[in-house]
């Protein structure tokens, strides 16, 4: 008799209590939280300006992505420019803080263009990730300074991992940690986000901290304004061909006997 009470409390247990929500119930309030689907789908093209701190040093950015997979970032430095683009297919750089100090664009390394295959993605790696090939998993509720968030375990196409947490109550991300292997070593990073603020119906983060898994010294990212569906053409993106070799000099004349 009491083991049949204990069974049917444990049937109903759940009615009583409420059941944990389903991966795809959560991601379904993500998606709503952030401005819902049909809006995310509707951005073809975005720029963000913004400001970076990396220590006492405060630089302008301006990041910039268009459907369906071109990124560019560029950073303000002491009167240079740091480039960082993807056309879709082809990564490139511009860094005049590099020791051989060019100045021409250079292709990324196979490590760095796979991350930014990963940024290209203007909806972010939680929308449509089945179709790109990724793979998610729910790791049930972990706090977070403090607060209560869904954990999310997703595995890349590429075979990198992040892990994304949720708030419980806004269903927004409040963090993410990626494990990504650059030259056979592999790097833990940690991004926090915050002060979300509604651009043109969508939540967008408003300050962002990022850095190695333990390190106190984090970059920070002051977003100041947000531009959706602006015109960028696509050669913004694409890889600048260098210039032209100036043309050897004429050959001395042979002297004469």
């Amino acid at each position: 008799m009491i083991r049949a009470q204990l069974v049917s409390i444990l049937l109903i247990a759940p009615a009583l209590f409420g059941q944990a929500p389903t991966l795809d119930q959560i991601l379904a309030k993500h998606y709503e939280a952030k401005g819902g689907l049909a809006k995310l789908k509707a951005v073809s093209s975005m720029r963000l300006t913004a400001k970076m701190s990396g220590g006492p040093m405060d630089f302008p950015a301006v990041i910039e992505a268009k459907r369906p997979a071109k990124f560019r970032m560029e950073l303000s430095i002491q009167g240079n420019q740091l480039i960082q683009a993807y056309d879709g297919k082809v990564g490139w750089s511009i860094n005049p803080f590099q020791q051989s100090a060019k100045k021409d664009a250079e292709p990324m390394t196979p490590d760095e263009l796979r991350e930014m295959e990963v940024q290209a993605d203007i909806d972010g790696p939680l929308v449509d990730w089945k179709e790109k090939g990724h793979a998610l998993e729910l790791q049930g509720r972990e706090s977070v300074d403090g607060g209560d968030t869904f954990k999310l375990k997703l595995v890349l196409k590429n075979g990198n991992t992040q892990t994304i947490y949720l708030d419980t109550d806004s269903y927004l991300e409040v963090k993410t940690s990626s494990k990504r292997k650059i030259r056979d070593t592999e790097i833990e990073a940690e991004t926090t986000l915050g002060d979300y603020k509604e651009v043109g119906g969508l939540m967008m983060a408003h300050a962002i901290e990022a850095g190695a898994k333990g390190s106190p010294q984090k970059q920070k990212i002051v977003i100041e304004k947000v531009e959706f569906n602006v015109p960028l053409a696509d050669d913004r993106f694409s890889m600048p061909a260098k210039p032209a070799a100036p043309p050897a000099p004429p050959a001395p004349a042979a002297a004469k006997p």
